[in-house]
């Protein structure tokens, strides 16, 4: 990959406070970091417009990270922060040889960029990454976006974009996983199933509880956990008790990046019941991990190995129990995309 020797600015809602925030936005905060790791002449800036609370600006594995502490305020303060952003745009271009601006999220970002790039004559891309693609974004029809300007995360989203917006995004680019976060080991397989993800209806951890909970008729001493915190966790927990389920499902809370990456090579099974995922980074995850993945949504048109895709909570909790009851499992780990592929896609747009 090219060593640019000039500047690209990454514009976003948030963005790790400091190196140690391993939670934060996983996916973008390892394409980032990578991308640096991969071109380190490439000077890098971050304009996080919401998150993380604080309005000084900061260095991230030799990233500049310039914050504006929006923190999801209303208009008046959303305003207020698009006119720093525009500012402190204008003296990044005044400064530096800019090569292009990429925007995560088809959102207040993309419209900042869509209009700083016009100005000052730089190419911009919007990377779709999730829910941004659903029906209703009041940005679609700010941005008025054109193919040529998208890069999806996923066929999927892809195909939803065009379902909603009539678009067919003109670039897919997946998620890949970086093949260091996971240290060589043969670890013993001691946990049965795992979840991974924030406590929010849209995940459908409930399904996860229903699924064990059936599972242990058939295997009494299933163990099953969750990695994660949100707004569920206190309705979780109770669905959990009054099942009788507390020795069978424990829910871990919010672990750093690493210590879940760690629980996944432990474990045989990856559950994700999600109804909605613009990839489900988790899923790549898993699969390199040697866990058997199993969900409701299909990320890319082809299929990937140790993933099964189903349409119903009864196949889910048969294709489980088919994994468990197996006398010998293959846990090899799969890799379907690794982020030097994720990040010289990108930057072969900005060529």
């Amino acid at each position: 990959m090219s060593n640019y020797g000039k500047t690209l600015i990454i514009l976003s809602p948030g963005f790790p406070k400091d190196e140690a925030d391993s939670t934060c936005l996983p996916f973008p905060q390892l394409f980032v970091r990578k991308l640096k790791e991969l071109n380190p002449s490439l000077n890098i800036i971050v304009l996080a417009f919401q998150y993380p609370y604080t309005s000084s600006e900061y260095k991230w594995h030799d990233v500049t990270v310039i914050p504006f502490n929006g923190k999801d305020k209303g208009k008046l303060k959303r305003l207020m922060i698009w006119k720093s952003v525009w500012k402190r745009l204008k003296k990044i271009m005044k400064e530096n040889d800019v090569s292009g601006i990429l925007n995560f999220w088809l959102g207040e970002c993309a419209l900042i960029g869509k209009y700083a790039a016009k100005k000052y004559h730089v190419k911009n891309f919007t990377w779709l990454l999730g829910q941004d693609a659903k029906k209703g974004n009041r940005y679609f029809s700010l941005v008025k976006p054109a193919a040529q300007n998208l890069i999806a995360l996923s066929d999927f989203l892809n195909e939803e974009f065009y379902r909603n917006y009539k678009i067919r995004v003109a670039n897919v680019i997946p998620p890949g996983i970086d093949k260091k976060d996971f240290p060589l080991q043969s670890p013993q397989r001691n946990i049965d199933i795992m979840g991974a993800g924030s406590l929010i209806p849209l995940k459908r951890y409930d399904i996860f509880i229903k699924v064990v909970a059936q599972l242990a008729k058939k295997h009494p001493a299933i163990k099953a956990i969750i990695c994660g915190n949100g707004p569920e966790h206190v309705a979780l927990q109770e669905m959990i008790n009054a099942r009788g389920l507390s020795e069978n499902i424990q829910l871990y809370g919010e672990l750093p990046r690493e210590r879940v990456l760690d629980l996944m090579q432990q474990s045989k099974i990856f559950l994700h019941p999600s109804s909605y995922e613009g990839f489900g980074f988790v899923l790549s995850e898993a699969l390199y991990a040697g866990a058997h993945v199993l969900s409701f949504c299909r990320p890319m048109n082809n299929i990937f190995k140790h993933h099964q895709v189903v349409i119903s909570e009864a196949a889910m909790i048969d294709e489980v129990d088919k994994i468990l009851s197996a006398t010998v499992a293959d846990h090899s780990a799969v890799l379907n995309f690794s982020i030097e592929e994720t990040c010289s896609k990108v930057m072969s747009l900005y060529d």
